[in-house]
Parts: C-alpha cells; structure tokens; sequence
C-alpha cells in the first residue's frame, strides 16, 4: 500500500488556509499541519516532517522566500510548493533560488492545484503555465559560460532523458516518448543527480541548459 503524502500548508490567511487543506484531505492526503507564520512553519516542519509545503510568499513575521530557504537547509528537507497571488516574475525566480520546487498562482483551479501536489512530491517542478518558460530563461541568461569539460560520465539514455527533462516535458511525458514506464524515468533522473551531485530537478534542469541540452 503506498504511504499517505504527508502535507504542511502556510498561509497567513484562515479561511484560505482551511479550504486550501479541506481540498488536500478530500483529495486523500494527510494535512500534518496548518500554519499562519513563518518561523513557525519552519519549527512545526521539524516536528511532523512533511513531505510537501504549500507555501504563501506573504508572511506577516518571514519572507515566504526565507521560509522556502530554511525548509531546504534542514535535515530533512521537504518539497516547496509555492501557492501565491503574486505571479511576478522577481517572486518566482526569488522562490526557485530559494528552494522551491514549484510555483502555482491562487487562480488556479482545484484540479490543477491537486495534480501540482502530487507532482511536486514525485520531483517534477510545477509552474503555472507562463512561469515554466520564464525560469527557464533565466537559467539560461546564467548560463552565459563555456561548460566544462570532463566530470561524471552519463549513458546515453541518461543524456536522453535530461535532454527531454531540459525540454520541460514531465516524467510521464518523457516515459511516452521514449517508451519505458514512469518508474523508470524517475529511476535514470535518481542516477543522474547522483552521479552529478545535484540535489533537485531544478538544478539538473539548469545543468542540462548550461550544456545546451535543452536545445539539441
């Protein structure tokens, strides 16, 4: 039987915080803890150790980037799903280098919001369509250096499935393309952050555009 996923949501607003948990527990995930506070969130995550954060970026005591930085430096660090009014672009890649994993808008559906849960718990980073593209570009514009040569050898299904990771496509999608099951997919992605010491999807994204992957 496959664990509950355990979810913390932190929102200084109560009654979008209760709805925000009441649509995770009827989707079948188990709320470990609901918080209206930064350092707060951060002493409770230590506690019921989550698997996923929804994370406002509004706080009244912390900065939700503050927030997102601290839950990635702990020792157990959850994955941060950003959940926010704000779809400004200085907030999304504020989030992102902070740590989290994801970035959905409060205008999205419940349909979306679910499927970017469970999504960001299997390792896919999660954007509101539009914002997919504008990390991207940033990582991009830092990637203005010549690669290095030499470091870890990948096989070449490893490169495969980075260069189409790099692309934007999910791991379902990757699986479609190039016909093996999700597991696997997810598998080749575990081998490659190890060989290369990354520790997030989002870091192997930028490692493949920082060698042109995403273009090949």
């Amino acid at each position: 039987m496959t664990p509950q996923l355990q979810v913390m949501v932190v929102d200084d607003h109560p009654m979008w915080r209760d709805a925000v948990a009441r649509d995770l527990q009827q989707a079948g995930y188990a709320v470990v803890a609901t918080v209206g506070e930064g350092r707060q969130a951060l002493r409770v995550a230590v506690a019921v150790r989550p698997d996923v954060v929804i994370l406002d970026l509004r706080l009244p005591d912390l900065p939700g980037v503050e927030v997102a930085r601290g839950l990635a430096a702990s020792e157990r660090p959850p994955r941060v799903l950003v959940l926010s009014a704000s779809g400004e672009q200085e907030d999304v890649l504020e989030a992102v280098k902070a740590g989290a994993s994801g970035y959905l808008v409060k205008s999205a559906s419940r349909e979306e919001f679910l499927s970017a849960v469970r999504r960001t718990a299997e390792g896919e980073p999660v954007f509101t369509p539009g914002l997919a593209g504008l990390v991207l570009g940033e990582y991009r514009r830092l990637a203005g250096r010549p690669a290095p040569e030499g470091g870890p050898r990948l096989t070449d299904r490893e490169t495969e499935v980075l260069r189409l990771v790099a692309k934007g496509l999910t791991y379902r999608q990757v699986a479609e393309r190039l016909t093996l099951s999700h597991r696997t997919v997810q598998n080749h992605v575990q081998n490659t952050l190890s060989k290369l010491h990354l520790h997030n999807r989002v870091e192997l994204v930028r490692y493949a555009i920082e060698r042109g992957l995403d273009q090949a």
